[in-house]
């Protein structure tokens, strides 16, 4: 491969490039119009425009992308994580197109992306496994009578989904209904298919997991493990390697399931088998995410193992580089940096970066795809950066965490620091008597801490572009302008740009029955019919922005008005509706 086309966006984008271009491979990045000014696109050899606000229409739309591979002459594709990392359709597309998949071959991908039959190829080799549907169940009430035979907690996850979309726990029978209609949008929304399985949800569960390679040699190398307990609606916040506080028995059971899996399914590439761990000792199999993970850095800096340089080796169809016998290098510990506020529930917070210090010094590493000055779109992942710290063992990492974090400074946007600089100091989570007490639920269970709401910062929107033909030296292009330039110029020159739109529309609001969007986002879902009467606090709809979504609630009994369709982009403080008395 000599050109790589990154198809993704923030930090993962541009710790795919930097790899590159330190194997001496051309980049092409693409980007939505809110990223036209992100760190990838200006670090990338090339960038091509997707033409477009919302995932369906940019990193989702793989037509645009094979069309903008084909454009630029590159002749491979790395699809990062999320998005159409784990479509096996979009990996074949790829592949037909004549192009090097920097991936697990799509039948693999479609094998383990299923996770009945995941499940099923788990049981065939033995691996630990709970009590589940052995396929997707085709309505709630085939929930209702797993629920009832096997007993609560149990968890409904979409069948095609990953990074905790699609997936709901449910601890009372009450709640099974509405946990499952919402599994199911969530599914359809973000992987197009609503299918749901059903398992018994080990309680106080810690998330454990194994990284492996496998090439076309047939080798299938675990290169160790992480936990990645600290999580908050199911989306990790905290990961470190390798996972604490196992005996060398269990440890070695996790390795050999995790090779076992991924050989019997002819694993080919970077992947990653999760299990939980329940507070009683169970083991059990959870899936396997086909592509890298967020969290690979911190296997990266106990191994030396450079997993992208890896997926660049197996996908050119070499052996892995890595050793027979894995090397261990102290402890790693990662803190996503998410645009989100702990003291209002980890509320997404888009806007513009006005002040963004990193840290450094010993074992201090950051992966970054933002930048200050920088406009946080709502209309996708809230993760900032990744900071990752290593020390010779746990206690050496904790410590230069601590430091590391008490260095960052953010500003303009809420973020997950408060929280971060907590944790490395709660005993549940620094376990100083050997005793780890964090789970996937601790944060919204049993952390007792309190923060102070991020002081409310006034910011723009992410530059919206208004695109129109123009014609350089007899050749037909397309330019695209901020809609806030086109306006000022319309007024001031008479112009005459039609449909520019003006970003300070009126932002009073005096009318006590409108429904508000909460911020940037997308309303997925209206809860109750156009004209139909409502109570007061009745959830009427659902905003979606950053992998959270966010019910809204009517603010009185009345008649309810929609003035805004499911599915559309909605800014942060938009009349979505109203409720008249």
């Amino acid at each position: 491969m000599s050109r790589i086309l990154i198809a993704n966006r923030g930090e993962i984008a541009v710790r795919v490039i930097r790899a590159a271009k330190e194997a001496e491979i051309a980049t092409v990045a693409i980007y939505a119009d809110e990223d036209a000014d992100a760190v990838h696109v200006r670090l990338a050899d090339e960038a091509y425009a997707l033409g477009g606000r919302l995932p369906a229409d940019t990193y989702l739309d793989a037509r645009k992308i094979l069309d903008i591979a084909a454009r630029s002459g590159a002749d491979a594709v790395h699809p990062g994580y999320g998005f159409l990392s784990e479509r096996a359709d979009f990996a074949q597309a790829v592949i037909d197109a004549g192009l090097i998949w920097i991936g697990p071959d799509p039948g693999t991908i479609e094998l383990l992306g299923d996770k009945a039959r995941a499940r099923s190829l788990a049981a065939e080799v033995g691996a630990p496994l709970v009590p589940g549907t052995t396929g997707a169940v085709s309505d709630v009430d085939e929930v209702l009578a797993f629920a009832e035979e096997f007993g609560l907690p149990i968890a409904i996850k979409a069948v095609f989904g990953g990074g905790g979309r699609g997936m709901r726990v449910v601890r009372e029978a009450g709640d099974i209904r509405e946990a499952y209609d919402a599994a199911v949008r969530e599914a359809v929304a973000a992987f197009g298919r609503g299918d749901c399985l059903v398992e018994r949800f080990l309680d106080r569960p810690r998330h454990i997991e194994a990284q492996v390679l496998g090439d076309r040699t047939g080798r299938v190398a675990v290169i160790g493990t992480r936990d990645c307990s600290l999580q908050r609606r199911n989306q990790k916040l905290v990961e470190e390697a390798p996972a604490p506080f196992l005996d060398g028995e269990l440890r070695e059971r996790i390795h050999r399931s995790a090779a076992d899996v991924c050989a019997a399914a002819g694993y080919v590439g970077a992947g990653t088998v999760e299990f939980l761990l329940g507070e009683d000792g169970t083991l059990s199999f959870l899936e396997v995410n086909t592509r890298l993970q967020v969290e690979h850095p911190v296997t990266e800096e106990v191994t030396g193992v450079d997993l992208v340089q890896e997926q660049f080796r197996i996908a050119n169809g070499q052996p892995m580089s890595v050793p027979e016998t894995i090397p261990a290098f102290g402890h790693a510990i990662e803190f996503r940096i998410n645009a989100e506020d702990p003291a209002l529930g980890y509320l997404p917070t888009p806007g513009l970066i006005t002040r963004f210090d990193a840290p450094g010094g010993q074992g201090v590493r950051l992966d970054s795809g933002v930048r200050e000055g920088y406009v946080v779109p709502g209309s996708f992942d809230s993760m900032l950066a990744k900071l990752i710290v290593h020390g010779a063992d746990r206690e050496q990492a904790l410590a230069r965490a601590r430091r590391a974090l008490r260095e960052f400074v953010i500003e303009g946007v809420a973020t997950v620091l408060p929280f971060d600089r907590h944790v490395v100091t709660d005993p549940a989570f620094t376990a100083p008597d050997g005793r780890f007490g964090v789970h996937t639920r601790w944060i919204e269970e049993e952390c007792d801490a309190t923060f102070e709401p991020a002081e409310a910062v006034p910011t723009p929107g992410a530059p919206r572009l208004v695109r129109m033909p123009i014609e350089i030296d007899g050749r037909l292009a397309e330019i695209g302008l901020p809609e806030s330039l086109l306006s000022r110029l319309s007024t001031a020159e008479g112009t005459g740009f039609a449909g520019a739109a003006d970003d300070g529309a009126d932002a009073e609001q005096a009318d006590p029955g409108a429904l508000l969007a909460p911020f940037d986002g997308t309303l997925s879902a209206w809860k109750v019919e156009d004209g139909a009467e409502v109570e007061e606090n009745e959830t009427v709809a659902v905003v979606e922005a950053m992998k959270m979504e966010v019910p809204i609630r009517a603010p009185r009994a009345g008649t309810l008005t929609q003035l805004v369709a499911a599915g559309d982009a909605v800014a942060a403080g938009a009349e979505l509706g109203s409720v008249d008395a």
